[in-house]
């Protein structure tokens, strides 16, 4: 709905409009306003309406809520629309061009710097009656007067529980990490509590082909790990020497057997030697990637 029209029904009923910035619109009480055209359907010039020139007018409270009743919008969005009409009116007058509020008449910036009113056309209504009781005492949603400001320059609302609470999952996660690669290694190396005395020998390999000089990795070519019979060798990750050492040391730091071998020093193995029987080596491989192995990467048995 237009707002234009809306504000030539507000002065039908109350006989009186303020615009802020603008001034008043005063409707002789004896003015009645038909509910239809006349029957030569033509418009009526709209007779005992004038207008006093008074910039420093307040807001009218009841014309905001007005507005709200029929547009039904919010308070402060009506408001918000009226200033909106009010300053566009502002800036016609102020380069000489006259504004047209529709079904009151218009408005003319002069010389002196006032406001020239010419009457318009009225605007037939709809037989409603709109008491100015009902107007006055009517309540849409409730926020303050000028309030529309709040709707496009929201303030930022402070949230000091969100980075404790952040913490606290984080910590919970990892521990949870932790926990289920360890519930993992149980049930794998549950099945035979004998292992072969060869895997503790196994374990140190990498120690022995992988040696650290000033930052330098120097690897025997010739040297690789190979499972010990009913062993097989389960690869976790095949990644470069930036990621494969920090993730090695990562994994040994959870007590876990994890193991690392390279030919070339570009390219590593992070693997696990584990007892199994073969029906039992893909769940072990899916168990293990789930745990161990980035998104993206796959595990497999190396024979």
């Amino acid at each position: 709905m237009k707002l234009a029209p809306l504000l030539a029904q507000y002065l039908y009923i109350n006989k009186r409009l303020d615009l802020p910035g603008l001034g008043t619109f005063i409707l002789d009480s004896t003015v009645m306003i038909e509910p239809e055209y006349n029957k030569k359907n033509t418009p009526t010039k709209l007779d005992g309406v004038i207008f006093e020139n008074k910039s420093s007018i307040n807001d009218s409270p009841e014309l905001v809520n007005f507005i709200a009743l029929q547009t039904g919008k919010i308070k402060a969005l009506a408001a918000a629309d009226l200033h909106s009409l009010l300053g566009e009116a502002q800036q016609f007058l102020n380069i000489g061009k006259p504004f047209l509020f529709e079904g009151i008449g218009s408005l003319t910036k002069i010389k002196s710097g006032e406001f020239a009113f010419t009457p318009g056309v009225a605007i037939p209504i709809d037989k409603i009656d709109y008491s100015t009781q009902e107007i006055s005492t009517a309540a849409p949603i409730e926020v303050s007067e000028f309030d529309y400001k709040n709707i496009f320059y929201r303030p930022k609302a402070k949230s000091t529980w969100q980075k404790p609470v952040a913490i606290i999952f984080l910590v919970a996660g990892l521990v949870l990490a932790i926990w289920g690669g360890y519930i993992v290694y149980k049930r794998t190396t549950s099945k035979n509590n004998k292992v072969s005395p060869k895997i503790k020998d196994e374990s140190v390999l990498v120690k022995d082909t992988l040696v650290l000089q000033k930052d330098s990795l120097i690897t025997d070519p010739s040297t690789a790990v190979i499972p010990p019979p009913g062993n097989y060798k389960f690869i976790i990750e095949i990644t470069d020497r930036q990621r494969a050492l920090p993730r090695f040391n990562r994994l040994k730091s959870f007590g876990l057997d994890v193991q690392l071998e390279t030919k070339d020093s570009f390219t590593f193995k992070l693997f696990f030697i584990r007892p199994a029987l073969v029906a039992d080596t893909a769940r072990m491989i899916d168990s293990l990637r789930r745990i161990y192995t980035p998104q993206g990467s796959k595990a497999f048995i190396e024979n």
